[in-house]
């Protein structure tokens, strides 16, 4: 399957495409407040920012728990590029919160350079999504994008369904729309949620109020 690009004009019956990176920074550079579009399975995703107080309030609470039981190289705010088999942008998001494999180092700061900014998602061990008022982003378009990226570990809270999930076990597949991850924990939110080791569980009932 191709992957997704922007066409943005046409020169002498011939299709010239953007890529997505550039989208994003000429949306950003247009709009009348400011943003931090994202682009998952072609689409621009353009999350309402600042986010309301439940929602950082519930990634600061689970990112808060995975710093305090030691687990390094916990954070936010950075972006992803998802490119699958080396090829061009997938997608492009910047999760919730996430855990790192590794800091990055003079190769990956290279890589961030030389994509305006994003990161490799190689990077990425565990990655973190709390759902605002699109819910189909958070568990369709970046479900299937985490899994075609192969990240180990998805953790998604659900505020609509009042769940939680951790998704593990990537499966990529050949065709990036079909991926998803095999094994799959719910909880209702108040409830322990287990992790995939090395990760603890996370106590979601901090998360009742958000």
């Amino acid at each position: 399957m191709n992957e997704p690009t922007w066409t943005v004009r046409r020169h002498q019956g011939e299709s010239v495409t953007t890529d997505p990176i550039d989208l994003l920074i000429a949306f950003e550079e247009v709009a009348d407040v400011p943003v931090r579009p994202e682009f998952v399975e072609g689409r621009l995703i353009v999350p309402p920012w600042p986010y309301d107080d439940h929602h950082n309030a519930t990634r600061c609470d689970l990112a808060y728990q995975l710093r305090t039981a030691d687990v390094p190289l916990v954070g936010f705010g950075n972006g992803y590029r998802i490119s699958l088999n080396g090829e061009s942008t997938h997608s492009l998001t910047i999760p919730d919160f996430y855990v790192l494999h590794r800091r990055p180092n003079e190769v990956d700061e290279a890589y961030r350079t030389a994509h305006k900014g994003w990161y490799s998602i190689e990077l990425v061990a565990l990655v973190g999504e709390v759902t605002s008022t699109d819910h189909e982003t958070d568990s369709g378009l970046k479900y299937r994008s985490y899994a075609a990226a192969g990240v180990p570990v998805y953790v998604l809270i659900h505020r609509e369904e009042r769940t939680a999930y951790a998704f593990s076990d990537p499966v990529p597949g050949a065709d990036s729309a079909k991926a998803h991850y095999a094994t799959k924990t719910k909880v209702h939110l108040g409830y322990p949620l287990p992790l995939p080791a090395p990760f603890p569980a996370l106590d979601t009932s901090l998360l009742l109020d958000s």
